[in-house]
C-alpha cells in the first residue's frame, strides 16, 4: 500500500540554534526538541530527566477530596471495599494497583473483574449484585463507569456507594456516584487529561498517601503497573504519562515483579538463569514501551479474552515466583489459543470483504459473524484496519445483542462517527481511535449503512492513505554514536512522543545490500554527495525494490535509528519504513 510522506514543520530557527549551543547537540536533535514544545535549557533538562516531583497534586482532580474521605470512612467503619475494573490490561493493572495498595494495610478489601461474555464491558448488574450479596458497602470502579448512569442508580438503591475512576469520554450527564474522577469531565480543571485508567488509580493512592502521611517512596513500587497500562492503552506519552512511564520502565528493567517476569519468560528477552549473575539485569536488553505493547499486553489481555481477567490480576499481585509461574503458564496458554482464534476470524473477515461488493466500495468496514469469539474482535478490527486502512468495526453476537470493537485511522474520530449513529445502539464508549458498541440484531443493517454514510461524509482523502510522519531530513553522516546517545534519551516513545523518523535523500547501495528472510532487504548505503561511511539498514517487506537498488539508482529512505546486536557486537542500523526512487 502506497504511503504519504509528510515532513513536519521545523521549529523556530533562532530557538533551535540556542538549544543546540546550550545543550551542545546536533542541530537536528535540537529541532526535534523544539517540535516537541521544548524551547529552553531547563525544559530540555526536565524532558531528558523526568522527575516524580513534577507530578500534579492529585487533589486538583474534581471529586478527589470526596473520594478519599469516603475511602477513609470505609476503613474507619471496617466496611468491605470492592475494587472493580474492566478485563483488559488497563483495567486489570488498575485493579492490581489499588487493591495491592489497600490490602497492604486493610484486610477488608477484595477485587472483581466482570466476565467478558456474560457481563460485558464496564460496570455490570451482576457485579453490583455480587457486592450486595457479600455486604460490600463501597466499590472503587477503575477504567470504566463514566456512562453507567443506570447501574449506579441501581447500586444506590442497594445501599452501595461508588467511586468512579475513569478516563473515557463522559456523556452529557455524570453518574450519581459518591465521586467521579475523570479528567475528561467538562467541569474538570485537572492540568492533564490523558491519564490511563491505571493512571487514575495511581492518583487515588497518591492522594490517600498524601493525606495520610505515607511516604511517596511507598508508591513507587506500583509504577510498573502504570507503565504497562500506558503502553497497552496507547495513551499519549506526554506530561504526567511520560514521567510515570519513564519510572515504571526503569522499575521493570531493574526489579520486575514476579508476575511480569513470569510472562516474559515465554518471550525471548529473559536471560538464561544458568548463565546470569544475580546482580545482572533480568533481560538481554533494556525493555521499551514497544516490548510492553507486543510482549506483555497480549498475554495479560488473553486471560480476559479466553477465560477470566481475574487471572491477570492474580498474576500481577503475585509476590513469589512459584505462584506467578502457575498463572504465567495459564495466561501464556490463553494467549496461544487467542492467536488461533484471531487468525481464523481475521481470514474469514478478509474473505468476506473480498466477496462483498458493498464493502469493496465503502470508505468504512463493518463486518459481523455471530460465531466469532468476542474476545478477539478488537484484534481482528486492528488487522483489518492495517489491511484496508479505513475505519473498521468488527461485530459478533453475545447475550442476544450484536457487540464488538471499532478501530480507526489517523486523524479520524471513530467515537464521533459511532455517536452519530447512537439512536441505533444500545451502548457505546471509547476513544477517538478505539471504541466498543452493542446493538440489537434488527438494527444491524441500518447501522452499517448509516455508519458508512457518516464516514463517507466526514473522512478526507488524506485520512484514507497511510501516512509516514517524518521529523527531519538528515544526511547519513549526521548519524554517529553521540547522535544516537542523545536520541535514545528522547524515550520512552509512544503517542505524542513517537520515535523520530528521519529522511535521507540520494542514497545509494554500496554493492553489499542483499535479500534476507522473507522479502526483506539488508541494506548497506552511503550518501555519495557527502563524505559518509557506509551504514547498514533493514527494510522489512520491501524486497520489490531490491533490483533497482542493486542497479545503483539513487533513492530516498525514511527510517528509525536503532541499535543492532549480532555476535556480541553492537552497531547502529537504520530500520527503514519506506523507500522511494528519485
Amino acid at each position: 500500500m502506497e504511503k504519504r510522506w509528510v515532513l513536519k514543520k521545523s521549529g523556530d530557527t533562532q530557538i533551535i540554534k540556542q538549544l543546540q549551543q546550550s545543550l551542545n547537540i546536533n542541530i537536528h536533535l535540537a529541532n526535534l526538541l523544539v517540535q516537541r514544545g521544548i524551547s529552553t535549557f531547563d525544559e530540555a533538562k526536565s524532558f531528558f530527566r523526568p522527575q516524580l516531583s513534577d507530578l500534579h497534586d492529585p487533589f486538583l482532580m474534581t471529586d478527589m477530596t470526596v473520594a478519599i474521605d469516603r475511602i477513609e470512612k470505609a476503613i474507619e467503619k471496617q466496611e468491605k471495599i470492592l475494587v472493580y475494573g474492566d478485563y483488559d490490561v488497563d483495567g486489570t493493572s488498575a485493579v492490581a494497583l489499588v487493591y495491592s495498595f489497600l490490602k497492604a494495610f486493610y484486610d477488608n478489601v477484595d477485587f472483581y473483574i466482570p466476565d467478558r461474555y456474560s457481563e460485558g464491558y464496564g460496570i455490570s448488574y451482576a457485579g453490583i449484585d455480587f457486592a450486595s450479596a457479600n455486604n460490600f458497602k463501597l466499590i472503587i470502579a477503575l477504567d470504566c463507569g463514566i456512562k453507567a448512569m443506570e447501574q449506579i442508580a441501581y447500586a444506590n438503591l442497594k445501599g452501595i456507594d461508588f467511586i468512579i475512576g475513569d478516563h473515557h469520554r463522559p456523556g452529557d450527564t455524570i453518574p450519581d456516584a459518591i465521586a467521579v474522577l475523570d479528567p475528561k469531565r467538562n467541569d474538570s480543571t485537572y492540568p492533564y487529561d490523558e491519564l490511563s485508567g491505571c493512571g487514575i488509580g495511581f492518583k487515588i493512592i497518591q492522594a490517600y498517601a498524601q493525606k495520610n502521611n505515607i511516604p511517596f517512596q511507598e508508591l513507587e513500587k506500583y509504577l510498573d503497573l502504570v507503565a504497562i497500562s500506558i503502553a497497552s492503552d496507547i495513551v499519549p506519552i506526554t506530561g504526567e504519562n511520560r514521567i510515570l512511564a519513564y519510572y515504571g520502565l526503569k522499575l521493570i528493567n531493574t526489579n520486575p515483579r514476579p508476575g511480569l517476569e513470569a510472562i516474559l519468560k515465554y518471550s525471548n528477552v529473559c536471560k538464561n538463569e544458568d548463565n546470569c549473575d544475580e546482580n545482572e539485569k533480568f533481560f538481554k536488553r533494556e525493555l521499551s514501551i514497544n516490548d510492553l505493547v507486543f510482549l506483555v499486553s497480549p498475554r495479560i489481555n488473553a486471560a480476559g479474552r479466553i477465560e477470566t481477567g481475574r487471572s491477570s490480576v492474580e498474576l500481577l499481585i503475585c509476590k513469589d515466583m512459584e505462584a506467578a509461574m502457575v498463572f504465567g503458564e495459564l495466561i501464556n496458554n490463553n494467549n496461544t489459543e487467542r492467536k488461533s482464534l484471531d487468525s481464523t476470524a481475521t481470514q474469514q473477515a478478509l474473505d468476506f470483504i473480498k466477496s462483498d461488493d458493498f464493502l469493496q466500495n465503502s470508505k468504512s468496514t463493518v463486518v459481523y459473524n455471530p460465531e466469532w469469539n468476542k474476545g478477539v474482535v478488537g484484534i481482528v478490527a486492528s488487522r483489518l484496519t492495517e489491511e484496508y486502512y479505513r475505519p473498521t468495526i468488527v461485530l459478533t453476537q453475545s447475550n442476544g445483542l450484536i457487540t464488538g470493537s471499532a478501530r480507526s485511522v489517523k486523524d479520524f474520530d471513530i467515537y464521533d462517527a459511532i455517536e452519530a449513529c447512537s439512536p441505533l445502539l444500545e451502548h457505546f464508549g471509547g476513544h477517538k481511535y478505539a471504541a466498543g458498541l452493542s446493538l440489537k440484531p434488527e438494527n444491524f443493517e441500518a447501522f452499517r449503512f448509516q455508519f458508512e454514510e457518516v464516514v463517507n461524509a466526514t473522512i478526507t482523502v488524506e485520512m484514507q492513505t497511510p501516512e509516514i510522519e517524518i521529523d527531519d531530513c538528515i544526511q547519513l553522516n549526521d548519524i554517529n554514536t553521540k547522535f544516537y546517545s542523545v536520541l535514545r534519551q528522547f524515550a520512552p516513545f509512544g503517542p505524542g512522543n513517537m520515535s523520530p523518523v528521519f529522511q535521507s535523500d540520494n542514497v545509494k547501495d554500496t554493492g553489499y545490500s542483499r535479500i534476507v528472510g522473507n522479502n526483506h532487504i539488508k541494506l548497506s548505503v552511503i550518501n555519495p554527495d557527502v563524505a559518509s561511511f557506509p551504514i547498514s539498514g533493514i527494510a522489512f517487506q520491501h524486497g520489490e525494490y531490491f533490483q533497482a537498488i542493486q542497479k545503483g539508482f539513487p533513492f530516498s529512505i525514511c527510517y528509525h535509528i536503532e541499535e543492532n546486536e549480532w555476535n556480541g557486537k553492537t552497531s547502529l542500523q537504520l530500520n527503514v519504513k519506506d523507500i522511494r526512487f528519485e
